[in-house]
């Protein structure tokens, strides 16, 4: 069988990317850059349709499977997931990219399908998308009364499994709001670097930058940028280290630790250094930082985001907290933040590929290896030490349950529930047992869990 090769465009990039989501795994910003990287001659345009394309399948990809099933005579579990893919990126532009003509998305995609499968097959993506163009508005969904499980899942896009247990939680409403706010657009979040500048000088040096910018509700170094006019890496704000891209849950975490000039801080899954950069500034890039990760690449790209930041205090080390470290060549600290592996549950809005690709028994798994990383480090804590353990999940296997049970069996710690240590309108989101928790439906922010624990001998 002979396909037809196809020319890179935006829409036919996208389709590598749902593919390789679907084939190899992986996060969506790894292969996102990756495909960016071999396409860096895209124009601006095409990058702005690629990524709107992508976010916008995974957001809506249940509801996009709902129509395809209305107008498909072949059951889902049938068609190729190559050609399924074909279908939601037709039927997305379609239904939700106004300025992208139908003859447009549909055409496209039908060159797509010739690359890709049979003649007959490429039919049947032509009369489906053709079909749907003109009555998809006349498709009926479930209905909330008889199935709101159902109702919501299809109508919010989301697995059932989520919808059932956010259910059981937050109740009907509060479950559709926490589904639409997950399904919104969010704006990109800056944290000020104060070793450079201050938000206020900040928020007018980005204002000509983007469409409108403004500080955020709970962090005081924090902006969100609305409808930038050029990529953040060449707003000249960002080239000359005044801020980091950092949602404002992630701020409050930090925040919560409170480490002091002189401190010595271990950032325990320091990742790309997103909390590394705002311990040190806290600091006043005066003690000793330890950013730590088993990830050799991440760290490197760490210590250029720190240079960026003119921030000099700094040291990596490189170890998987799957095993124990050593101890002695460790040695104490006064402040250790274990921002630990999750479900990533509480950042769907930035990472709508998570909803597919996470499993409930996943929360299960990694509840376990947040208990072993917490067990692993509290011999590292000074008397006295504070250790923060958070997680960008609001799901209880993941929060409550894990503290609940560190603490069983770690007699000397305790849970130190001192509002004094959040900024005064960040106190509202602490709960009366000292739980830090954050909601994207409440607080227009992801989803966090945080709780600060005091080593008492």
């Amino acid at each position: 069988m002979e396909f037809k090769l196809m020319v890179i465009t935006a829409r036919t990039a996208s389709l590598d990317i749902l593919n390789a989501l679907d084939q190899k795994g992986g996060t969506l910003d790894d292969i996102l850059d990756e495909v960016l990287s071999r396409h860096a001659f895209f124009s601006k345009k095409d990058r702005a349709l690629l990524q709107a394309i992508v976010y916008g399948v995974l957001r809506w990809r249940a509801r996009l499977d709902w129509i395809v099933a209305y107008f498909s005579a072949t059951r889902l579990n049938r068609i190729d997931p190559k050609v399924m893919n074909i279908l939601r990126l037709g039927l997305f532009q379609i239904i939700y990219l106004d300025r992208i003509p139908v003859s447009a998305a549909v055409n496209t995609s039908v060159e797509m399908a010739k690359s890709v499968t049979k003649p007959y097959v490429v039919g049947f993506v032509n009369g489906l998308l053709r079909n749907a163009a003109t009555k998809y508005q006349q498709v009926s969904y479930p209905d909330a009364y008889q199935d709101p499980l159902l109702a919501l899942a299809v109508q919010k896009s989301f697995p059932d499994w989520i919808v059932k247990r956010w259910l059981n939680r937050f109740g009907f409403e509060n479950t559709g709001l926490l589904c639409d706010a997950v399904n919104t657009i969010p704006p990109i979040t800056i944290r000020c670097n104060t070793l450079k500048t201050d938000r206020k000088t900040l928020l007018k040096r980005v204002e000509k930058d983007v469409e409108q910018a403004e500080n955020t509700t709970y962090s005081p170094d924090g902006i969100f940028l609305f409808n930038p006019k050029r990529s953040i890496g060449k707003m000249k704000a960002f080239e000359n280290g005044m801020f980091q891209v950092q949602d404002e849950a992630a701020q409050l975490v930090t925040l919560l630790l409170q480490p002091q000039p002189g401190d010595t801080v271990l950032d325990a899954c320091a990742g790309l250094g997103g909390k590394t950069g705002h311990l040190a500034q806290m600091m006043g890039n005066r003690g000793m930082l330890i950013a730590m990760d088993y990830n050799e690449k991440k760290l490197s790209r760490l210590m250029t985001e720190m240079y960026r930041l003119e921030i000099s205090m700094v040291k990596t080390r490189i170890h998987d907290l799957n095993v124990p470290p050593d101890y002695e060549s460790m040695g104490k600290f006064d402040r250790i933040l274990l921002d630990a592996p999750c479900s990533g549950l509480g950042v769907l809005r930035r990472n709508p590929d998570g909803k597919w690709h996470t499993k409930e028994q996943d929360l299960i798994r990694q509840s376990r290896r947040q208990a072993l990383f917490l067990n692993n480090l509290a011999h590292l804590i000074k008397p006295n030490g504070i250790l923060v353990y958070c997680v960008c999940s609001m799901e209880p296997e993941e929060n409550e349950s894990v503290i609940i049970d560190f603490l069983n069996t770690h007699p000397n710690f305790a849970i130190e529930n001192n509002r004094t240590k959040l900024p005064v309108k960040a106190r509202s989101l602490l709960t009366d047992n000292g739980y830090l928790k954050t909601f994207p439906h409440f607080h227009n922010m992801d989803g966090f869990f945080a709780v600060r624990m005091k080593r008492m001998k």
